[in-house]
C-alpha cells in the first residue's frame, strides 16, 4: 500500500442497528488519502448503485468529517498511521436552511416561541407581546408588562408565559389558530391576564416550561419555580406603590394598561432557589426527568437544581459569564452559550475540567434551541447577527443563518432570539424588528 491510500469499511445505522456497505466479506477498500466530503460520497454512492447521486455526511469514531477536512487531515490530527482501518459512517446529508418569509415589527424583538407550526409569539423592547399567524399577519397584541418583555414560551395552543424587565411573569390566554387578524395597529389590549406571577426582585429575562412547571431567571441571582395553574400558587396581594415605581419609565400607552392591574390576580412561586452570586441569564429543565433543572449565571457557573427539594445539587465553574443555556438528552449535555463568543458542552456526569467548546461566533451567545427532529442538533442565536446550526458531534457549525435583509446583515444587527419548530422552521428575531423564518433542515 502507498502513503497515499489507506482501508476504509462504510456502514450506516437505521433503528440502532449497523448495516455495511462494503464487500460480502466485508473486506475493507483502499481509498485515497486526499479524499474529502465529495470524494467519500461519490464513493458511496458507487457502492450504493444510486441512479442519481446523494449527498452524504460522514462520521469517523463519532467526530463528523467537515467538507473541508480530508482522510489525511484526519490521521495527522489523531496520530493515525496510514495501516489502520477507518470504519466511516454515512449518513444523508442534510441541506442548509433557506430563507423562507419575514415579519416586521415596530421594536427589537428579544424573544420568539412557536406552537407546532400553527402560530408564532414574540416580545418586543417596547412592552408588547405579539401573535401570528402563519401568513406573517399579527392576530393579537397584549400589553400588561410595564418594561421590556425579555422571554415568551407557550404552554399550550391558548395558554402563554411572559417575562420582563419589570420583575414579573405573566400568565396569558390567547386565542388559537382561528384567531382574527388585527387591523389597526393601536389595538392592544389587557383583558386576558390569567394571573400576574410576583416573587423576582430584578428583571426576569428567561423561561423554561415542561409540563405543569415553570422555571425563571432573574437578575436577582434567583431561579424561580412557578406553575401553569395560577390556583396552584397562594395568592398575594396588590401592592400599588411596589406596581408605581415600576411604571415610572412605561409608556403612557402601556402605563394606562398595566394600571388596571389591581384588579387582576396574583401569585407567588412555588419556590425559589437561591445560590447563584450574579444574574441569571438561563433555565432549563432537564429532557428526560422533569424533576430537575439546570441554570446559568453571569458568575461563570452552570448549577443543578433538584426541584424537589430545591437543593443545588451540582456546580460547574467556567471561565466566563454565560447567557444562554441547552440540554441535549441524547448524549445527556449541557450547552451554555457565553459572553466569550463560545459554546460550551459538558456531562454533568463527568468531571467538572471535561468539556468541549464549539467555536464560531464573534459576539455574545445570548439564546439556543434544539433542533425538533434531530436529537443531536441545535441553533444559537448571537449579538452577531446570525444564528448558527451545530451538531454536538462537530465542534464547529454545520450552516450560518444571516439576517435576509441586505443592510441588517451589513450591520451585523443582534439576533437576541431563536425558536426551532418542526413545521415552520428556525425563526428567530433581533435588533433589526425582523422575525425571519429559514427552512430547509
Amino acid at each position: 500500500m502507498s502513503d497515499g491510500s489507506v482501508k476504509v469499511k462504510f456502514f450506516t445505522k437505521e433503528d440502532d442497528e449497523t448495516i455495511q456497505l462494503n464487500s460480502e466479506n466485508n473486506a475493507p477498500i483502499f481509498a485515497p488519502t486526499s479524499l474529502k466530503r465529495f470524494g467519500l460520497s461519490e464513493i458511496v454512492n458507487h457502492l450504493l448503485q444510486s441512479e442519481t447521486p446523494v449527498p452524504f455526511d460522514f462520521l469517523i469514531n463519532g467526530e463528523i468529517i467537515r467538507s473541508t477536512t480530508s482522510l489525511e487531515d484526519y490521521l495527522v490530527k489523531n496520530g493515525l498511521s496510514h495501516e489502520v482501518v477507518l470504519n466511516i459512517e454515512y449518513t444523508r446529508a442534510i441541506l442548509p436552511p433557506s430563507f423562507l418569509a419575514s415579519f416586521q415589527n415596530d421594536d427589537w424583538i428579544l424573544s420568539v416561541d412557536s406552537w407546532k407550526g400553527e402560530s408564532i409569539i414574540s416580545g418586543g423592547y417596547d412592552g408588547i407581546v405579539r401573535t401570528y399567524n402563519m401568513s406573517g399577519q399579527i392576530t393579537k397584541q397584549l400589553a400588561g408588562h410595564s418594561g421590556s418583555i425579555k422571554n415568551v414560551k407557550f404552554i399550550s395552543d391558548t395558554r402563554i408565559v411572559t417575562s420582563g424587565n419589570d420583575r414579573q411573569l405573566r400568565l396569558w390566554k390567547v386565542k388559537g389558530e382561528n384567531a382574527s387578524v388585527i387591523d389597526n395597529e393601536e389595538d392592544v389590549e389587557n383583558g386576558r391576564t390569567l394571573a400576574i406571577l410576583e416573587g423576582h426582585k430584578a428583571p426576569a429575562v428567561n423561561l423554561a416550561v415542561q409540563g405543569d412547571r415553570i422555571l425563571s431567571a432573574g437578575y436577582d441571582h434567583v431561579v424561580g419555580f412557578w406553575s401553569t395553574n395560577y390556583k396552584e400558587m397562594a395568592a398575594i396581594e396588590f401592592n400599588k406603590d411596589d406596581e408605581e415605581s415600576k411604571l415610572s419609565t412605561a409608556s403612557k400607552k402601556r402605563r394606562k394598561l398595566a394600571i388596571q392591574d389591581s384588579t387582576i390576580r396574583r401569585r407567588s412561586p412555588l419556590a425559589m432557589f437561591e445560590g447563584h452570586n450574579q444574574p441569571v441569564e438561563g433555565v432549563i429543565f432537564d429532557g428526560k426527568d422533569s424533576t430537575v433543572g439546570y441554570s446559568c449565571s453571569q458568575d461563570h457557573t452552570v448549577k443543578t437544581w433538584d426541584l424537589v427539594t430545591g437543593k443545588n445539587v451540582d456546580t460547574r465553574t467556567t471561565g466566563y459569564s454565560l447567557l444562554s443555556i441547552l440540554h441535549v438528552p441524547e448524549h445527556n449535555l449541557i450547552a451554555t452559550g457565553s459572553l466569550a463568543r463560545h459554546i460550551n458542552l459538558h456531562d454533568p456526569r463527568q468531571d467538572s475540567s471535561s468539556f468541549k467548546k464549539l467555536v464560531g461566533h464573534t459576539n455574545f451567545v445570548v439564546d439556543l434551541a434544539a433542533s425538533p427532529t434531530n436529537k443531536l442538533m441545535f441553533v444559537s442565536a448571537s449579538h452577531d447577527g446570525t444564528c448558527k446550526v451545530w451538531d454536538v458531534r462537530s465542534d464547529r457549525s454545520m450552516y450560518t443563518i444571516t439576517r435576509n435583509d441586505e443592510e441588517a446583515a451589513k450591520a451585523k444587527l443582534k439576533v437576541f432570539g431563536v425558536c426551532w419548530d418542526q413545521a415552520i422552521g428556525i425563526i428567530s428575531g433581533g435588533e433589526d424588528k425582523t422575525i425571519q423564518i429559514n427552512k430547509g433542515i
